[in-house]
């Protein structure tokens, strides 16, 4: 099970680790922790010693309730980083979370490799189109309404069958535009209340039916430290331990703010897999 990302062909049989660097002042963990260039270089750095494969970046916070911005202050933010992040890590493979195709393009055209997009194309129905020609990989997560609204669409019948008819959808979709190389985010936290992410955990290994590799988002989320009663901050022992659940459930990529512990937990189920 590979991905090409510009390329430089990445083997997800052993799972890997995409560290998160968000330069949004209001994201639910690290908002407005990276406020200069220096900050953010210096944290890339120190993913990618501890051993991250990709690094998603993200200047639209997509917390529950989070404000909107346009899409033109969203490239003002975006654009200078991925150049600076490429100019002195210029092997880096860097995703981009974004829903719009046009932070996507201008991005990619930066040198950044993956999209990532919390909508599956449902908020911008150039998305698809623009990832296709762009040949890049494409991360479709699983979600309903937007970012302001999720919280409103946590209703289901049958919480897996729907994940599963949505991203079959979606795949089906994104193939007939042409693209080749399809990751899927089951969504954990987006238009789920806690019960229903612990669900869609417990049954995780059932989207491996679809084919595709699944990534994992779930890292310092409410799921964890609510469950917990403690905060985001030190929910970092509550995240390893369910990453290293979704990893025996089959994930392949972990998304997370912290690489190193995440790096340990693949490691220790590698062993436990040989």
């Amino acid at each position: 099970m590979t991905i090409n990302c510009r390329g430089r062909l990445i083997d997800l049989k052993i799972p890997k680790v995409m560290g998160i660097l968000n330069f949004t002042p209001d994201s639910f963990y690290d908002g407005g922790k990276y406020k200069s260039e220096l900050a953010v270089l210096k944290q890339v750095e120190k993913m990618l010693v501890e051993g991250a494969t990709f690094i998603d970046l993200g200047a639209y916070s997509s917390r529950p309730g989070a404000d909107d911005i346009s899409e033109a202050e969203e490239l003002k933010r975006i654009v200078p980083i991925t150049k600076a992040i490429l100019q002195s890590f210029p092997n880096v493979i860097l995703s981009i979370d974004s829903f719009r195709s046009n932070v996507i393009k201008a991005c990619v055209d930066c040198g950044a490799a993956i999209a990532n997009d919390i909508s599956g194309g449902q908020l911008d129905p150039q998305m698809m189109p623009t990832v296709a020609d762009l040949g890049i990989p494409y991360i479709i997560m699983h979600m309903k309404g937007t970012p302001q609204t999720m919280k409103n669409f946590c209703d289901y019948e049958n919480l897996i069958e729907e994940v599963v008819y949505y991203f079959s959808e979606r795949m089906v979709l994104a193939k007939s535009h042409g693209i080749k190389d399809i990751i899927l985010d089951p969504g954990f936290g987006f238009s789920k209340n806690t019960k229903q992410n612990f669900e869609l955990l417990n049954h995780l290994d059932f989207l491996n039916n679809l084919d595709q590799p699944i990534l994992m988002g779930a890292s310092r989320k409410s799921m964890i430290y609510k469950t917990l009663n403690t905060s985001a901050d030190r929910a970092l022992n509550g995240t390893t331990v369910i990453n290293s659940i979704g990893l025996m459930k089959g994930a392949n990529i972990l998304r997370v703010h912290d690489v190193k512990e995440a790096i340990e937990a693949v490691n220790l189920y590698t062993k436990m897999c040989i």
